[in-house]
């Protein structure tokens, strides 16, 4: 099994940071894509950004392009987002997720993912 845990959420008004981590245990591996998604209020859960294995690829939705960046450090098998300017429209909850298939992948759906965490709220206020 893998735990996936996220933390760095919180309440942030409209063009400030904020920085979200996944610490992974448990089976981990360092072999896989991971990837944020986030799910808002009413809606349902959508892409937000992933990573390969290696950290050399990167995708993200449209939206945050350019305001969001996602790294790791498989040393410490945590995942990070870095996540700028931000607007109220980004608030949601964020989950972490790993990819269920070993190789990289455009499909970023939900259900291409195996493993989630529990989320983390994140708020921005206009």
């Amino acid at each position: 099994q893998v735990q996936l845990v996220e933390s760095g959420g919180g309440l942030v008004q409209a063009g400030g940071s904020l920085r979200l981590s996944c610490a992974a245990s448990g089976r981990t591996n360092s072999n896989f894509a991971m990837a944020w998604f986030r799910q808002a209020p009413g809606k349902e859960r959508e892409f937000v950004a992933a990573i390969s294995a290696g950290g050399v690829i990167t995708s993200y939705t449209d939206s945050v392009k350019g305001r969001f960046t996602i790294s790791r450090d498989n040393a410490k098998k945590t995942v990070y987002l870095q996540m700028n300017i931000l607007k109220p429209e980004d608030t949601a909850v964020y989950y972490c997720a790993r990819d269920g298939r070993s190789f990289w992948s455009a499909d970023h759906s939900v259900g291409a993912y195996s493993y989630w965490g529990q989320g983390t709220q994140v708020t921005v206020s206009s």
